[in-house]
């Protein structure tokens, strides 16, 4: 990982994810598929959202952590649906043959819906808070933004925008959706875990809209010119599928700064909180310069 990258967090959330996995019973093909996609790798880049997020207001990492494990949980089965045939039809993943490859598209598709609902498990089950309530709020953030509100929402008019000249509106509303809101429920629902107050909930939850265009900007302007080795799924799959990107409505060159200016909107929006934003604003300068 980059320097600006917390990897303290993320092997944090490594040793969780493992430690809250559930116990392998049978059908065991099933935990096989739902481990093979989650252990597959990846910067766990929601769940040290939630878990940096909750630092900013002095938490201990580790009272947020199931709901970080939560948070990548529903980020994995987002991928190995987004990867099956009847969606993007992609056959490798974090450098890897996606789930669907490996384990047929069956069983990767209950793998997904098996990780989703153990997401919202794992938070009720085993996510600490002083009021009942707070944990009510912290999944109703987290299936608003997986749910028609949010990633669905957005992947139904991606799938129908494939080969449609779209205006500025719809491509925003595409990404927004599809990436952004489940980065702005992992910012929120460490911030609200942690006793947020009103306004710094606001702050963050700005700085979260600015980071997830400025992280789905980025990953358009990857697969036009990233590599494939590096980024460790196939390069040039929008253009063949006639994704709506960023460089496709905009061009290249206006991508890359509109992806600058929303990672300076997104670091600037923190300037106003009275705790330490600093490794959020690394973040987000991690994924303005990343290459994978």
């Amino acid at each position: 990982m980059p320097s600006k990258y917390p990897e303290d967090t993320r092997i944090l959330i490594e040793e969780g994810l493992r430690r809250y996995f559930p116990e392998t019973r049978y059908p065991e093909e099933i935990y096989e598929a739902m481990r093979y996609s989650l252990f597959s790798g990846g910067k766990r880049f929601r769940a040290v959202l939630v878990v940096e997020a909750a630092k900013v207001f002095g938490h201990d990492p580790g009272f947020v952590l199931p709901t970080a494990c939560a948070a990548e949980y529903i980020h994995t089965y987002s991928l190995i649906h987004d990867d099956l045939p009847a969606i993007d039809n992609d056959d490798l993943r974090r450098g890897k043959p996606t789930c669907h490859t490996v384990y047929g598209e069956d069983i990767a598709i209950l793998a997904g819906d098996a990780l989703y609902s153990e997401a919202f498990r794992l938070i009720s089950g085993m996510q600490m808070a002083d009021d009942p309530g707070i944990i009510v709020r912290v999944i109703n953030e987290l299936a608003t933004a997986s749910g028609v509100a949010g990633m669905v929402g957005g992947q139904v008019v991606d799938i129908k925008s494939e080969g449609v000249d779209i205006d500025d509106k719809t491509l925003d509303f595409i990404h927004e959706k599809k990436t952004g809101e489940l980065i702005k429920a992992s910012v929120r629902a460490g911030a609200i875990l942690a006793g947020a107050t009103g306004a710094e909930l606001n702050l963050l939850t700005d700085y979260a809209k600015y980071l997830g265009l400025a992280f789905q900007i980025t990953d358009d302007i990857l697969d036009e010119v990233g590599d494939t080795a590096v980024l460790g799924k196939t390069v040039g799959s929008d253009k063949r599928q006639e994704k709506a990107t960023y460089p496709k409505v905009h061009g290249l060159e206006v991508a890359k700064e509109m992806a600058k200016a929303m990672t300076d909107n997104a670091k600037n929006a923190l300037r106003a909180l009275s705790g330490d934003g600093s490794v959020l604003a690394d973040l987000a300068d991690f994924v303005y310069e990343r290459n994978y």
